[in-house]
């Protein structure tokens, strides 16, 4: 399957299980950075494929072989992202950016021999569940949006759910990444905005970076 076949069903995946779950032809092509008509096309080629299934102003649903499919490259992304970030300590950004390439020119055999190496890991750098080698994800997610948090809570970071350079570039600059843990110290509900502690530091997030942070109740 072509590159551009594998990234449009895995934005279909990635999309249904984000909290806006839209995948209509629109919101795709808002991902992809292509036209409407072009995703549209896109989709009425690969429903003939059997890769999903498209009905006109409908959202696009994921037969079980585009699942797999979507899976599959998800699966080869971060075991990628867990291999660079393991052995060139390159930022959350860098990973994304070249796991972009990789994932479509790994074989099946390289995937297994990369998670075998890094002792199959179950989720990468950003805190995003690998499937394993049957395309499954085994780990229950119970994490929320740092908007969701209570007031004087703790949480550990679970998920930093971007692609952006500058989001990362701040998370790194204060501390925000996978597995830490930060305190809420306030919940700006009126001006949806959160007042977190972490490492010593207060920092004050708006709820464009607090919707795309997630985190897990500590124990």
């Amino acid at each position: 399957m072509s590159v551009a076949v594998e990234n449009f069903v895995k934005a279909i995946y990635k999309n249904k299980n984000n909290d806006s779950k839209n995948t209509k032809p629109g919101n795709i092509a808002k991902k992809l950075g292509i036209s409407n008509a072009a995703a549209t096309d896109m989709a009425k080629k690969l429903a003939a494929k059997d890769l999903l299934i498209y009905e006109k102003y409908q959202e696009l649903k994921l037969t079980n072989k585009g699942n797999e499919m979507a899976l599959n490259v998800v699966r080869k992304h971060r075991l990628w992202e867990a291999f660079l970030f393991k052995m060139f300590d390159m930022s959350l950004h860098e990973i994304h950016r070249e796991a972009e390439f990789l994932e479509h020119a790994t074989s099946d055999l390289l995937a297994n021999k990369i998670s075998t190496y890094l002792g199959n890991p179950q989720f990468d750098p950003h805190g995003d569940p690998i499937p394993n080698a049957e395309g499954e994800i085994t780990t229950e997610d119970t994490s929320i949006a740092l908007s969701n948090t209570a007031e004087g809570q703790t949480y550990i970071i679970a998920r930093l759910m971007s692609d952006d350079k500058d989001f990362f570039d701040f998370c790194a600059n204060q501390g925000i990444k996978y597995g830490n843990k930060i305190k809420v110290s306030k919940q700006f509900k009126k001006n949806k905005m959160t007042e977190i502690s972490i490492n010593n530091n207060t920092i004050l997030l708006n709820q464009d970076f607090t919707n795309i942070i997630y985190v897990n109740e500590t124990n």
